[in-house]
């Protein structure tokens, strides 16, 4: 008798977040070029075949975590209520993360966090594998905004504050202060950067 399809998923998923947290955790330890995918497989105790059928690269291992958030700027300009204009949506959408500390803002001190933060912007491989993850959200935020040039543009524009805020929050936090200390800063500078967007 066959599992019930529920069940075959969240296996599936617990397999999935079982590599990745080894994965993660050998690359924090021991640094992104010194992990082979051996060394992963072995970890989290499956065939290399098998880590492949649930990450086609190695940077996927580190960049699925930013999964969740694949689509959200395009999510959150489709779903805003009536008389809210796209920027006005995503600027409150940042800043709702910010008060969350949501990692993804580059606003959380949580020392693994922090050192996740710093595997990815300063891994060369990771980094250019997240530009490509950072395209397919420009395109979809384009799709949302709507046809032509001008929705690309207003697109790549979001998602570079985003980037910049973020990368400039977790520079703060990578240099010794507290979430909270920077927080206001964070406020005030998504506040800035998101008033000269069009």
């Amino acid at each position: 008798m066959s599992e019930p399809t529920g069940l075959r998923a969240r296996k599936k998923e617990r397999t999935r977040d079982a590599i990745g947290h080894a994965a993660v955790s050998l690359f924090l330890e021991h640094g992104f070029d010194s992990v082979s995918v051996n060394d992963i497989a072995a970890a989290a105790e499956i065939s290399k075949p098998t880590l492949f059928r649930y990450f086609a690269t190695k940077e996927d291992l580190v960049l699925h975590r930013f999964a969740d958030h694949q689509g959200e700027a395009a999510r959150v300009v489709r779903d805003r209520a009536p008389g809210i204009g796209p920027v006005t949506a995503l600027h409150r959408h940042f800043r709702s993360g910010l008060d969350r500390y949501d990692p993804v803002t580059g606003l959380n001190d949580h020392p693994e966090v922090v050192a996740f933060h710093r595997l990815v912007f300063t891994t060369p491989s990771l980094a250019g594998r997240l530009m490509q993850y950072q395209h397919e959200d420009e395109e979809a935020l384009a799709d949302a905004l709507g046809p032509g040039i001008q929705a690309h543009l207003r697109a790549a524009q979001v998602l570079a504050v985003q980037r910049v805020l973020a990368r400039a929050n977790w520079q703060k936090i990578a240099d010794g202060r507290t979430a909270r200390a920077v927080h206001p800063e964070a406020v005030a500078d998504a506040d800035e950067a998101f008033t000269h967007l069009w």
